[in-house]
């Protein structure tokens, strides 16, 4: 079995018997539940829930009703999944918002330490190029560059994988990987906006997928996640320690309550939903075009229920980047989401 590289496991290891030392003490913490969360997000519209349970404090009212008052949240913005991740091994942040490869690999090196709590989005990722030599996975060339939002372990880089494995043959899944190259979405966005730059394709997401396509002479879409996956898969979900998760259960239930609202107000009234968003987080987009890109098929997915995660994991266990192999998707999430109807 080949090993794919990912994080340096020293961190993990110091997190994971953390968490083991935690969880044998957990029961006498119950009583006391943390009061001051923080928690993390990345940029795009795929966080959109995120801005949504920040400017109403939706987690801090569902906490209150269910009878802890006075809890605060203080949110945190990175530029990708991994630099999260990072904060999370850190004890920066308590719970994470970001994407599911993150997620799996967590669970994997703490031994089930890690786990989601719920989904928050499953909108399609686009592989844009402005290269007009590029027009399938199959026209990549060695000294062409891809920028995804981290290497080897982000959705879009593992998705590419399973990409390259149905393109060339399984045994050729990291025949791109040495074309990819780590820029945060934002800055993937500038690399194709700026002819100069070599950086020519980008794994993308919303807004930027819109922006790329809109904005960037000669930019079009190679392929998207569901053409790869086969349908919906969610990008982002909110994850924690499970030592978290059984000394603050309050505070899970609060933030699947305030996400399902979250979601309930996106589907209700999208106008008022991405203007949340783009107060909260500084995005110039005109609501009109943000309107436009979610008349777009795939961009309602906002699910509490996880979507296409199996498929994902198989991949990673395939490939040796998992270690464990789940059985299911309830292996690397809380109890509080085993009532959905995930994949």
């Amino acid at each position: 079995m080949i090993r794919a590289k990912g994080w340096s496991t020293g961190p993990a290891v110091a997190l994971l018997m953390a968490i083991l030392l935690g969880v044998a003490g957990a029961g006498s913490a119950r009583a006391q539940q943390k009061m001051d969360i923080a928690i993390s997000r990345a940029p795009g519209v795929f966080y959109m829930p995120s801005h949504i349970i920040e400017k109403q404090k939706l987690i801090e009212k569902h906490a209150a009703a269910l009878g802890l008052p006075g809890v605060t949240v203080k949110w945190m913005t990175f530029a990708s999944g991994g630099a999260q991740t990072d904060a999370f091994l850190s004890r920066t942040i308590d719970i994470l918002n970001t994407g599911t490869g993150n997620l799996l690999q967590l669970w994997d090196m703490t031994r089930g330490g890690v786990k989601g709590i719920v989904a928050t989005s499953a909108q399609p990722m686009t592989l844009i190029s402005r290269d007009p030599n590029i027009h399938s996975i199959k026209d990549f060339g060695p000294t062409d560059k891809i920028a995804v939002p981290t290497l080897k372990v982000s959705t879009q880089a593992i998705v590419l994988q399973i990409a390259a494995a149905q393109a060339f043959g399984d045994d050729q899944w990291s025949k791109l990987d040495a074309s990819t190259v780590q820029l945060s979405h934002p800055d993937a966005y500038g690399a194709l906006s700026n002819p100069q730059r070599d950086v020519r394709s980008h794994f993308s997401v919303p807004p930027f997928s819109y922006l790329e396509t809109k904005n960037v002479p000669g930019a079009h879409v190679v392929l998207s996640s569901s053409d790869v996956m086969g349908g919906p898969l969610s990008q982002v979900q909110f994850f924690t320690s499970t030592r978290f998760g059984v000394e603050n259960p309050i505070i899970i239930q609060a933030v699947r309550n305030a996400t399902k609202e979250a979601q309930d107000l996106i589907r209700a009234d999208t106008r008022s939903a991405l203007e949340i968003y783009k107060e909260v987080s500084g995005d110039k987009t005109a609501t009109e075009d943000l309107l436009a890109l979610f008349k777009q098929p795939g961009m309602m997915e906002w699910n509490l229920e996880p979507q296409g995660t199996m498929k994902l994991a198989a991949h990673l266990f395939k490939t040796g980047t998992l270690k464990s192999q789940p059985k299911a998707w309830t292996d690397y999430y809380l109890p509080i989401a085993h009532d959905l109807k995930g994949s």
